[in-house]
């Protein structure tokens, strides 16, 4: 049971004990910032606000980012250990898998000659 225990860590802290489509997703954001650079990430975020607060955000563009530093204050000075470790374990989830989607093109699909 403790090398249950210790593997359930091992890929808690590799990441990979996310649930699939957000590991899928977690690899395609990497991909697309990769090639398209910050910019993406910041459509991706974008992407997730409802239209109702973009109108919000047009509407009081200092409003909405005075809001967003106080939010990102108070998360960073509360828990700012776990998000930096949240967010760490995701990016290199992703970049493992796009390594992993690498070598597999390089290698020919990892399918066995024999």
């Amino acid at each position: 049971m403790a090398t249950n225990r210790e593997n359930d860590h091992e890929r808690s802290a590799a990441g990979l004990d996310f649930d699939f489509p957000i590991r899928e997703k977690a690899a395609s954001l990497g991909q697309t910032v990769a090639e398209n650079g910050p910019e993406a990430l910041f459509e991706e975020i974008e992407n997730l606000l409802p239209e109702s607060w973009r109108e919000q955000i047009t509407a009081f563009p200092i409003a909405a980012m005075l809001l967003g530093l106080g939010v990102g204050i108070f998360l960073g000075m509360k828990k700012g250990d776990e998000i930096i470790a949240a967010g760490g374990s995701m990016l290199s989830a992703a970049a493992i898998a796009n390594v992993t989607q690498a070598m597999e093109r390089v290698t020919g699909g990892g399918e066995s000659e024999a």
